[in-house]
């Protein structure tokens, strides 16, 4: 049985279609890449997973049951924008992250003591131990990007939803944070979307690269039609699939 399963689904917002006839099926652990035109309902994918919204026709199930809709541990998120807690150091958004596990939501007296020690290391890995007790609002939109992902990563939740998190990092950076998920991912064996506008970040972070498109196109009306998956890659599988999307110049110019 999947762990992740959608089932024919569709979401409108009002008359307007975004996704139509979406299905798939996820393995636990599996890592899946999602690129595809602005606009192609990339991102609403994300949300009806994370079960901020519901669809208009069909399921997603997780583990056999619908999402909850309240937050839980067992999904975790990292948007475009860094979303972190302001009122907190960067190393206790570091253990936050991790707290939330704990009854009460804290840790006391030795315990605590070890929580700030791995979120020193996580801290860095992420090359934010020089920052770890400033506020995020000293620090640049790249770093506190960096600090949201290091706490998404540090509650180790059963599946991350990764919306373009690297879109804002330095070459340098971006490349140490793919092997810090990477590693991370190895270790706990979380189950990752991420959606991406950088096809080769998408093919080597990936197993499966999943294209969202609109087979139907309407030219009086480009949004008469939603979006599906039109292709679902393994990554692994050389290179032929990244050629293969490099030659379609409507994902590249949507992209």
């Amino acid at each position: 049985m999947s762990f992740v399963t959608v089932d024919n689904v569709f979401q409108s917002y009002g008359r307007r279609p975004i996704i139509e006839r979406v299905n798939l099926s996820v393995d636990e652990g599996e890592f899946i890449s999602i690129v595809g035109a602005s606009g192609c309902g990339k991102s609403t994918f994300l949300r009806l997973l994370l079960a901020q919204e519901r669809p208009t026709r069909g399921q997603v199930t997780i583990a056999g049951a619908p999402p909850a809709t309240e937050p839980g541990l067992d999904r975790g998120v990292v948007f475009q924008r860094y979303s972190v807690f302001p009122h907190l150091t960067v190393r206790e958004n570091i253990v936050a992250g991790e707290s939330f596990r704990r009854p009460w939501g804290r840790f006391f007296g030795q315990d605590r003591k070890k929580a700030q020690s791995r979120a020193d290391t996580t801290l860095a890995r992420c090359g934010l131990d020089h920052v770890a007790d400033q506020y995020p609002a000293t620090l640049s939109g790249g770093m506190q990007q960096r600090l949201a992902i290091g706490q998404a990563l540090a509650a180790r939740p059963r599946i991350l939803l990764l919306d373009e998190p690297f879109g804002a990092l330095d070459p340098g950076t971006r490349l140490s944070m793919h092997d810090f998920l990477t590693e991370l991912r190895a270790e706990i064996g979380m189950t990752i979307f991420m959606v991406t506008h950088d096809l080769e970040e998408a093919f080597k972070l990936g197993e499966r690269v999943l294209v969202f498109d609109k087979p139907r196109w309407d030219p009086h009306d480009p949004n008469a039609y939603g979006a599906t998956i039109t292709y679902d890659f393994d990554a692994r599988d050389g290179g032929i699939p990244f050629q293969k999307l490099k030659e379609d110049t409507h994902v590249l110019q949507a992209n």
